[in-house]
Parts: structure tokens; C-alpha cells; sequence
């Protein structure tokens, strides 16, 4: 992580300011191995790595960090995350196009923690705010971060009821990370920034814009191991979470509704495409319990430490998965060197969802496999 003004955080700033695509700057980053080493290479390698001639000019004009930006890095618990950085989140480098970095205010290390985002509508029926609170405290309880986006209505009851449970609760915004929106959440904010994590790809001071929140969905999908929609119109951001939350390989919930509540009509039409219908927050948490393990256990095997596991209990003995173990090597033999979708690996291999799910993370995490828009392949 980078704490302060450091030469690779003015670096990296540079890079996001340049602006445009982000695979170029991801992939630039990759061969330098740091942001001050990727300033160094030269317009050369810049243009090697895929940067165009507006990034390029972009890049080697030094305008200097805003003083908004380096006032907000320099207080405790703010932090810039770049792709470099080995804490940056394993599971949010898995999505189609990860953050090239993360502003983040508050407990960073939630970026590594189990979470389950809990998403819906800004206007929802006194039943779905109920359904959102009870959703999001058990899931908390169970030892999962909630993860959401801080806007009225459902984001802010799942926010609001993990708090009260004294869990985690991870807030992604579609403003710089210091700007609450809607502002009438500025005090739920702090709370969070306090008591969780609030996280942005956006520069501080950055305002909330239309176009900043489906991309900001991708980041909630991202950082979930599984998404649970209560309440959402046929046209709504949280369909738009959901659809990316299964393009990245993630288990999509959704608690069904009344025929008569327009509001339920997302939830139905995503149960209809596939989603897991659940009445209760311990079906999600059972579903996801088994990828969560395997989360813990490949970073486990990384730190070489202790991790409790979701629910709270001690660590379990680490261990890789076992090379003759059956059910990884059906799974090994069904991902080619061809990119293979989640359904074609669950109809050659048997395996249910839940379980698939958590061997591909493992695989992943160890580096045998490569997720590319939603398909699985064997790593060269």
C-alpha cells in the first residue's frame, strides 16, 4: 500500500490522470514492475505497452498532484492501491477491466476479506428495506463483509444493518472517495470510513457523475464473492451488478417478490436467467461458505499465516489442493488452452456451482488458470 506522497504514489497518479484505457496502463505497470519505474521507461515503452498518442502526451506532462490529493493521502487510513501493489485485491484483478488503482479510507485490509454485496433499488417498499436489513445483519454476523454502494434505499439499509451488527461493511463510490453521495449520506460516510472501509477509483474531490455508476457496480461485483438483489425495477443498476457479479464467475442471488410489486420484476427476471432464488441470508452464506474457504486458504498459503475463516472459528490446517484429488483433476481436464464458460465447465465436469466455484478461485489464486471475460483457460 502506499502511504503519503512517495515517489511511486506521484507516479501512479500520473498514470490515472492519464485518462483512457486501462489494460495499456495495467499492462505497462506489469512490465516495469512499479509506477516510478513505468514513468521512468520513456514514451518508447509507453507506446510498447499500448498507450495512445493523448495518454502518451498526457503522461509526460508532469501537472504535479492536486493539493486536494496529496492533503487527503497524508491523513491516517487513507491509502492509494495500485495494480503493482501485492495487496491489491485478488479477487477484484479477476473482473473484465479491474481498476488500474483504489483510493480506499479506512480498514484496507477489508479488500481481502470474504464479502457478500446486498444491492437493489433507491426506492424501495417498506418490505424490501426490511428484507435489505435482515439480509445484510445475518450476513454480517456470519462473518462476511457486506459490500455496497452507498445509495439511498436498499445500499443504505445493507450499509446501515451491518454497522448495527457490528460487522464489516465496505461502501464503493461512484465519487471521489471523499465525496458522499447522495449527500444525505455524508454522516452513514464517516460511520463508515470509521467502523469499515469506503473505496473509489476516483481522485478525492472527484463529483458524483451519471457515467461514474455502472462502473462503479463493476468494482461492488468485483469485490464480492456473491451478490444478493432485493427489490430491482427491469431497468436498474443493480441488474447491472448482478450481470457483471456473473460475467466474473460470481454466485447471483435474488429474493423474489410479489407479481403485483414492480419492484420484484428484476428479481424475477434474474431468477428466470439463472440466479439462485434464496428466502433467507443463511442460504447465501452456506452457498458461499465453501468459496470463502478457498479464498482463505490460497492467501493462507501466500502469507504462510494464520487466517480465521468467515465465521469467525480458528484458522484451518493450510493445504494446497491435493493433485489426485478427483474432482480437480475432472475440473483440470475440462478447462482447455480455449477459453470455456462457467456452464460448459459445470456440464463436463458434474460439479455443482458452489463447488466449481471455489476450485476455479483456488486455481486461479495458485496461477494454473486465467479468467478473461467470463471464460477459464490454462495459464501459458
Amino acid at each position: 500500500m502506499l502511504h503519503g506522497m512517495d515517489d511511486d504514489a506521484l507516479a501512479l497518479l500520473r498514470l490515472l490522470d492519464a485518462g483512457g484505457a486501462s489494460a495499456p496502463r495495467r499492462r505497462l505497470l506489469e512490465r516495469c514492475g512499479t509506477p516510478a519505474q513505468a514513468l521512468a521507461a520513456g514514451e518508447h515503452a509507453w507506446r510498447e505497452a499500448g498507450l495512445v498518442g493523448a495518454q502518451v502526451r498526457a503522461l509526460g506532462a508532469d501537472t504535479g498532484a492536486t493539493a486536494c490529493v496529496r492533503d487527503w493521502l497524508a491523513k491516517p487510513g487513507h491509502r492509494l492501491i495500485g495494480w503493482h501493489d501485492p495487496d491489491y485485491p485478488a479477487l477484484l484483478r479477476r473482473i473484465q477491466s479491474p481498476p488500474l488503482a483504489l483510493f480506499s479510507a479506512g480498514d484496507a485490509n477489508l479488500l481481502w476479506h470474504p464479502a457478500v454485496a446486498v444491492v437493489g433499488t433507491r426506492a424501495p417498499t417498506a418490505g424490501g428495506r426490511d428484507h435489505a436489513r435482515e439480509f445484510a445483519l445475518a450476513i454480517a454476523r456470519a462473518g462476511f463483509a457486506v459490500c455496497s454502494g452507498l445509495a439511498a434505499g436498499i445500499d443504505t439499509a445493507a450499509h446501515l444493518a451491518a454497522l448495527a451488527g457490528d460487522g464489516a461493511t465496505i461502501a464503493v463510490l461512484g465519487s471521489g472517495v471523499d465525496v458522499p453521495y447522495p449527500r444525505a449520506n455524508a454522516g452513514l460516510h464517516r460511520d463508515i470510513e470509521a467502523r469499515g472501509l469506503v473505496v473509489s477509483e476516483h481522485p478525492p474531490g472527484t463529483a458524483a457523475r451519471r457515467e461514474h455508476f455502472p462502473a462503479r457496480n463493476r468494482i461492488i461485483a468485483g469485490l464480492a464473492l456473491g451478490t444478493v438483489v432485493i427489490e430491482a425495477a427491469q431497468r436498474s443498476g443493480a441488474l447491472i451488478t448482478a450481470r457483471l457479479a456473473a460475467d466474473a464467475g460470481r454466485e447471483v442471488f435474488a429474493v423474489p417478490g410479489s407479481i403485483r410489486n414492480p419492484l420484484a420484476r428484476g428479481c424475477h427476471r434474474l431468477i428466470r436467467d439463472g440466479a439462485t432464488l434464496v428466502e433467507a441470508a443463511d442460504e447465501v452464506t452456506a452457498a458461499l461458505a465453501p468459496v470463502a474457504q478457498s479464498l482463505a486458504d490460497a492467501l493462507r498459503r501466500r502469507l504462510q499465516a494464520p487466517i480465521c475463516d468467515p465465521a469467525g472459528a480458528s484458522a484451518v490446517p493450510v493445504g494446497a489442493p491435493r493433485q489426485d484429488d478427483p474432482d480437480y483433476q475432472r475440473l483440470w481436464s475440462a478447462i482447455g488452452h480455449d477459453p470455456s464458460p462457467m456452464d460448459q465447465l459445470l456440464e463436463r465436469t458434474g460439479l455443482t456451482t458452489a463447488e466449481l466455484s471455489s476450485m476455479l478461485l483456488v486455481m486461479e489464486l495458485d496461477g494454473r488458470i486465467v479468467l478473461e471475460h467470463g471464460r477459464y483457460y490454462r495459464k501459458s
